[in-house]
């Protein structure tokens, strides 16, 4: 599939109700009050007419092949049992329910869509869909993610569609620690997070670089607010990316950062996420973002807006 020239001027939301039917129990943090709130704030703002709204191909024959890539056997087998029986935990932190397990597939659908529509297009899209997936190891589901979405999704780009260079850049505040499991030995694809540190899930030092030192991680102390963030992004994050020349980046876009989110403790506002938006635009515009964290609704709506708008103002420079 070749890369189309022209910029689109209608930006993809790629969500479905189904992905609410993930029920993770009422204090759960995160639940589907979270994508309602995405709903409701991108409908409800000045970009409501510009957006595209796309439902995730339910019906993808080669899924399981792709989650059977990232994801071992035994552990698929054991959440399908977990969630017949009706649900459980997989973790102290990672509950499912009945029908998580599709749900969660159709998640990583909605993430292989926005592969093929962004490498299409040439331009960005939005995957609104739960659950996160950072965390999730290859033989285990942790840390309110299932499956590894980005990894899973950068594995398709680059074995699937022949993408040469694909890099994940992770800004949610906690380490991905799934994600760099899963590349750890890919040349081909190169991952960036910024975190907090000390923090959950305890992984992310700047000593771990991968195989092929194209893992970099940057820990970051509580209370970091976007002066810090813009330093290491001009400092580190951009000479590396541009080192590496990714041909798609994929963001896990997590918003949990935000000053007014009730599980970190980073100093971050909804405005400062087009920020780094405006830096991952000179890298690519081929960027797909897939929602990772983020807990305080208001903040989360916002956020997510912040970026798209960021995104079709720079569109619109392209056009």
């Amino acid at each position: 599939m070749g890369v189309a020239n022209s910029i689109t001027s209608l930006f993809p939301i790629i969500y479905s109700d189904v992905f609410l039917e993930h029920e993770t129990g009422y204090f759960h943090p995160e639940n589907p009050g979270r994508l309602l709130a995405i709903v409701e704030a991108l409908g409800g703002s000045p970009l409501a007419s510009q957006l595209q709204w796309c439902d995730p191909r339910g019906d993808r024959p080669d899924l399981a092949q792709w989650l059977g890539r990232v994801h071992h056997t035994s552990y698929l087998q054991t959440l399908t049992a977990i969630c017949r029986a009706g649900g459980g935990m997989l973790d102290g932190d990672t509950p499912v329910s009945r029908r998580s397990d599709r749900v969660s597939q159709l998640a990583v659908a909605a993430w292989l869509d926005g592969v093929d529509r962004v490498w299409e297009t040439g331009s960005p899209a939005f995957v609104a869909a739960r659950p996160p997936g950072h965390h999730a190891r290859p033989n285990q589901g942790m840390g309110f993610c299932i499956f590894a979405n980005a990894a899973i999704a950068a594995y398709y780009g680059r074995e699937q569609l022949r993408i040469p260079r694909i890099a994940i850049l992770d800004w949610d505040v906690h380490h991905g620690n799934g994600t760099q499991e899963a590349i750890w030995h890919s040349e081909g694809i190169a991952m960036v997070s910024l975190h907090q540190s000390p923090f959950y899930p305890g992984t992310g030092a700047a000593e771990e670089v991968g195989e092929f030192h194209q893992i970099l991680n940057i820990p970051l102390p509580a209370g970091a607010a976007i002066t810090e963030y813009e330093a290491v992004f001009k400092q580190r994050v951009l000479p590396f990316l541009q080192s590496f020349a990714p041909d798609l980046l994929i963001v896990s876009a997590g918003f949990d950062a935000n000053r007014d989110d009730p599980l970190a403790s980073m100093n971050l506002l909804p405005q400062d996420f087009g920020r780094l938006t405006e830096y991952c635009w000179q890298i690519t515009p081929k960027i797909l973002f897939g929602l990772e964290g983020g807990y305080d609704y208001d903040s989360l709506g916002a956020s997510v807006v912040s970026v798209i708008a960021t995104c079709l103002a720079a569109m619109r420079d392209t056009i």
